[in-house]
Protein backbone atom coordinates (compact mmCIF):
# COMPACT_ATOMS: atom_id res chain seq x y z
CA UNK A 1 0.00 0.00 0.00
CA UNK A 2 1.47 3.48 -0.54
CA UNK A 3 3.18 5.08 2.69
CA UNK A 4 2.47 8.57 1.06
CA UNK A 5 -0.20 10.33 -1.11
CA UNK A 6 1.13 13.35 -3.05
CA UNK A 7 -1.68 15.88 -4.44
CA UNK A 8 -0.85 17.73 -7.43
CA UNK A 9 -2.28 20.59 -9.01
CA UNK A 10 -1.22 22.86 -11.68
CA UNK A 11 -2.85 26.39 -12.36
CA UNK A 12 -2.85 29.11 -14.19
CA UNK A 13 -4.78 32.41 -13.09
CA UNK A 14 -7.55 30.29 -11.16
CA UNK A 15 -7.61 32.91 -8.16
CA UNK A 16 -11.53 32.31 -8.36
CA UNK A 17 -11.41 28.62 -8.64
CA UNK A 18 -8.37 27.61 -6.55
CA UNK A 19 -10.08 28.37 -2.91
CA UNK A 20 -12.38 26.08 -3.25
CA UNK A 21 -10.54 23.32 -4.86
CA UNK A 22 -8.21 24.32 -2.13
CA UNK A 23 -10.78 23.54 0.63
CA UNK A 24 -12.26 20.15 -0.45
CA UNK A 25 -9.04 18.66 -0.41
CA UNK A 26 -8.19 19.83 3.11
CA UNK A 27 -10.99 17.87 4.24
CA UNK A 28 -9.67 15.25 1.92
CA UNK A 29 -6.31 15.36 3.78
CA UNK A 30 -8.00 15.64 6.90
CA UNK A 31 -10.20 12.58 6.66
CA UNK A 32 -7.29 10.20 5.21
CA UNK A 33 -4.99 11.03 7.96
CA UNK A 34 -7.96 10.27 10.87
CA UNK A 35 -9.00 7.19 8.32
CA UNK A 36 -5.70 5.39 7.88
CA UNK A 37 -2.78 5.31 10.18
CA UNK A 38 0.32 6.95 9.66
CA UNK A 39 -0.16 7.67 6.32
CA UNK A 40 1.62 10.81 4.96
CA UNK A 41 -0.02 13.43 2.58
CA UNK A 42 1.40 16.49 0.73
CA UNK A 43 -0.43 19.20 -1.27
CA UNK A 44 1.44 21.20 -4.27
CA UNK A 45 -0.05 23.68 -6.65
CA UNK A 46 1.94 24.85 -9.44
CA UNK A 47 1.12 28.46 -10.52
CA UNK A 48 2.19 28.45 -13.88
CA UNK A 49 2.71 31.90 -15.49
CA UNK A 50 -0.33 33.56 -13.09
CA UNK A 51 -0.96 37.34 -13.03
CA UNK A 52 -3.46 37.21 -11.25
CA UNK A 53 -4.03 36.33 -7.13
CA UNK A 54 -3.81 32.36 -7.86
CA UNK A 55 -0.52 32.61 -6.01
CA UNK A 56 -2.28 34.23 -2.24
CA UNK A 57 -5.15 31.43 -2.57
CA UNK A 58 -2.61 29.18 -2.88
CA UNK A 59 -0.93 30.42 0.43
CA UNK A 60 -4.36 30.44 2.53
CA UNK A 61 -4.35 26.83 3.33
CA UNK A 62 -1.63 25.74 5.78
CA UNK A 63 0.94 22.66 5.13
CA UNK A 64 0.55 23.37 0.91
CA UNK A 65 3.57 23.40 -0.97
CA UNK A 66 3.43 26.43 -3.74
CA UNK A 67 5.96 26.40 -6.87
CA UNK A 68 5.76 28.62 -9.46
CA UNK A 69 7.32 29.61 -12.63
CA UNK A 70 6.82 29.75 -16.62
CA UNK A 71 6.22 26.33 -17.25
CA UNK A 72 4.42 27.33 -20.69
CA UNK A 73 2.05 24.24 -20.89
CA UNK A 74 0.19 22.32 -18.36
CA UNK A 75 1.88 18.95 -19.55
CA UNK A 76 5.12 20.88 -18.31
CA UNK A 77 3.02 22.31 -14.67
CA UNK A 78 2.01 18.71 -14.00
CA UNK A 79 5.38 17.42 -14.58
CA UNK A 80 7.18 19.69 -12.76
CA UNK A 81 4.91 19.39 -9.64
CA UNK A 82 4.49 15.62 -9.80
CA UNK A 83 8.22 15.70 -9.71
CA UNK A 84 8.91 17.94 -6.92
CA UNK A 85 6.27 15.92 -4.34
CA UNK A 86 8.33 12.40 -5.38
CA UNK A 87 11.86 14.26 -4.71
CA UNK A 88 10.01 15.67 -1.71
CA UNK A 89 8.18 12.42 -0.55
CA UNK A 90 9.12 10.38 2.65
CA UNK A 91 8.36 7.31 0.87
CA UNK A 92 10.27 5.90 -1.85
CA UNK A 93 8.67 6.41 -5.13
CA UNK A 94 7.20 2.66 -4.94
CA UNK A 95 5.25 3.48 -2.28
CA UNK A 96 4.22 7.33 -3.19
CA UNK A 97 0.69 7.60 -4.63
CA UNK A 98 0.30 10.74 -7.34
CA UNK A 99 -2.86 11.91 -6.96
CA UNK A 100 -3.84 14.61 -9.57
CA UNK A 101 -6.89 17.46 -10.22
CA UNK A 102 -7.28 20.68 -11.58
CA UNK A 103 -7.56 23.89 -9.82
CA UNK A 104 -11.05 24.35 -11.39
CA UNK A 105 -12.57 21.06 -9.46
CA UNK A 106 -13.22 19.79 -6.19
CA UNK A 107 -12.93 16.83 -4.39
CA UNK A 108 -15.35 14.80 -1.93
CA UNK A 109 -13.98 14.22 1.36
CA UNK A 110 -13.43 10.12 0.90
CA UNK A 111 -11.65 11.25 -2.71
CA UNK A 112 -7.50 10.52 -1.03
CA UNK A 113 -8.95 7.55 1.39
CA UNK A 114 -10.10 5.77 -2.13
CA UNK A 115 -7.11 6.81 -4.26
CA UNK A 116 -5.17 5.34 -1.55
CA UNK A 117 -7.29 1.85 -1.36
CA UNK A 118 -6.91 1.59 -5.46
CA UNK A 119 -3.11 2.44 -5.84
CA UNK A 120 -2.73 -0.85 -3.33
CA UNK A 121 -3.13 -2.78 -6.37
CA UNK A 122 -2.80 -0.64 -9.43
CA UNK A 123 0.02 1.75 -11.42
CA UNK A 124 -2.67 3.73 -12.20
CA UNK A 125 -5.91 4.99 -11.61
CA UNK A 126 -8.49 6.31 -13.94
CA UNK A 127 -11.27 8.66 -12.28
CA UNK A 128 -14.53 10.70 -13.71
CA UNK A 129 -15.67 14.26 -12.87
CA UNK A 130 -19.30 15.78 -13.18
CA UNK A 131 -19.63 19.07 -14.41
CA UNK A 132 -21.14 21.59 -11.56
CA UNK A 133 -24.49 22.88 -12.53
CA UNK A 134 -25.19 26.08 -13.06
CA UNK A 135 -28.66 28.13 -13.69
CA UNK A 136 -27.99 28.46 -17.34
CA UNK A 137 -26.02 25.25 -18.13
CA UNK A 138 -29.00 22.70 -17.66
CA UNK A 139 -29.26 21.65 -21.59
CA UNK A 140 -25.99 21.59 -21.64
CA UNK A 141 -25.56 19.01 -19.23
CA UNK A 142 -28.90 17.01 -20.10
CA UNK A 143 -26.43 16.58 -23.62
CA UNK A 144 -23.40 15.80 -21.73
CA UNK A 145 -25.06 13.31 -18.69
CA UNK A 146 -26.41 11.64 -21.89
CA UNK A 147 -23.10 10.82 -23.84
CA UNK A 148 -20.73 10.23 -20.49
CA UNK A 149 -21.03 6.57 -18.93
CA UNK A 150 -18.93 7.22 -15.56
CA UNK A 151 -19.12 3.00 -14.80
CA UNK A 152 -16.34 1.06 -13.76
CA UNK A 153 -14.41 0.32 -17.22
CA UNK A 154 -14.65 3.55 -18.39
CA UNK A 155 -12.57 5.19 -21.04
CA UNK A 156 -12.69 8.45 -20.01
CA UNK A 157 -9.21 10.17 -19.16
CA UNK A 158 -8.88 13.85 -16.70
CA UNK A 159 -5.89 15.64 -15.71
CA UNK A 160 -8.36 16.32 -12.66
CA UNK A 161 -8.81 12.99 -11.42
CA UNK A 162 -5.76 10.60 -12.32
CA UNK A 163 -3.69 8.70 -9.79
CA UNK A 164 -0.29 7.39 -10.81
CA UNK A 165 2.39 5.10 -9.13
CA UNK A 166 5.19 7.17 -7.99
CA UNK A 167 7.64 4.83 -9.64
CA UNK A 168 5.63 4.25 -12.96
CA UNK A 169 5.90 7.99 -13.48
CA UNK A 170 9.43 8.06 -13.54
CA UNK A 171 9.82 5.11 -15.45
CA UNK A 172 7.43 6.44 -18.10
CA UNK A 173 8.98 9.79 -18.14
CA UNK A 174 6.25 11.72 -17.06
CA UNK A 175 4.14 14.46 -18.55
CA UNK A 176 4.98 15.43 -21.61
CA UNK A 177 5.27 19.54 -22.55
CA UNK A 178 1.93 19.41 -24.14
CA UNK A 179 -0.57 22.61 -23.90
CA UNK A 180 -3.45 19.77 -23.72
CA UNK A 181 -4.25 15.96 -23.82
CA UNK A 182 -0.42 15.18 -21.76
CA UNK A 183 -2.96 13.27 -19.62
CA UNK A 184 -4.33 11.16 -22.19
CA UNK A 185 -0.63 11.00 -23.72
CA UNK A 186 0.42 9.45 -20.45
CA UNK A 187 -2.58 6.95 -19.83
CA UNK A 188 -1.29 5.62 -23.96
CA UNK A 189 1.92 5.11 -22.74
CA UNK A 190 1.57 3.79 -19.25
CA UNK A 191 -1.48 1.03 -20.66
CA UNK A 192 1.51 0.25 -23.35
CA UNK A 193 4.11 -0.17 -20.90
CA UNK A 194 1.63 -2.89 -18.99
CA UNK A 195 1.10 -0.74 -16.12
CA UNK A 196 -1.58 -1.85 -13.69
CA UNK A 197 -4.50 0.11 -14.36
CA UNK A 198 -7.98 0.57 -13.65
CA UNK A 199 -11.17 2.99 -14.52
CA UNK A 200 -13.26 3.63 -11.49
CA UNK A 201 -16.90 4.97 -11.58
CA UNK A 202 -16.93 5.76 -8.02
CA UNK A 203 -13.99 7.80 -7.98
CA UNK A 204 -15.74 10.75 -8.96
CA UNK A 205 -14.54 14.56 -8.56
CA UNK A 206 -16.43 17.83 -9.55
CA UNK A 207 -15.38 20.19 -11.73
CA UNK A 208 -16.05 23.47 -13.72
CA UNK A 209 -18.68 23.54 -16.64
CA UNK A 210 -17.23 26.73 -17.70
CA UNK A 211 -16.69 26.66 -21.87
CA UNK A 212 -14.13 28.53 -22.09
CA UNK A 213 -11.07 26.96 -20.50
CA UNK A 214 -7.18 27.41 -19.87
CA UNK A 215 -6.01 24.97 -22.88
CA UNK A 216 -7.08 25.08 -26.64
CA UNK A 217 -9.01 22.01 -26.50
CA UNK A 218 -9.35 20.75 -22.73
CA UNK A 219 -13.20 20.04 -21.24
CA UNK A 220 -14.29 23.48 -21.11
CA UNK A 221 -14.16 23.19 -25.32
CA UNK A 222 -15.94 20.22 -25.53
CA UNK A 223 -18.88 21.44 -23.15
CA UNK A 224 -18.49 24.44 -25.06
CA UNK A 225 -19.17 22.03 -28.49
CA UNK A 226 -22.48 20.33 -26.24
CA UNK A 227 -25.76 22.63 -27.29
Amino acid sequence: MPGQVAVVVPARNEEEQLAACLASLDAARTYLLRTIPRILVSVTVVLDRCTDRSAAEARTVPGISVISGSFGSVGAARDAGVRFAVAKSRSLPLRTWIANTDADSTVPRDWLVQHHRLGGDHDLVLGTVRPTLTPDNGERLRLWSTAYVPDDGHHHVHGANLGIRGSTYQELGGFGPLEQDEDVDFVQRAKAGGARWTASGALTVTTSSRTVGRVPAGFSTYLSGLG
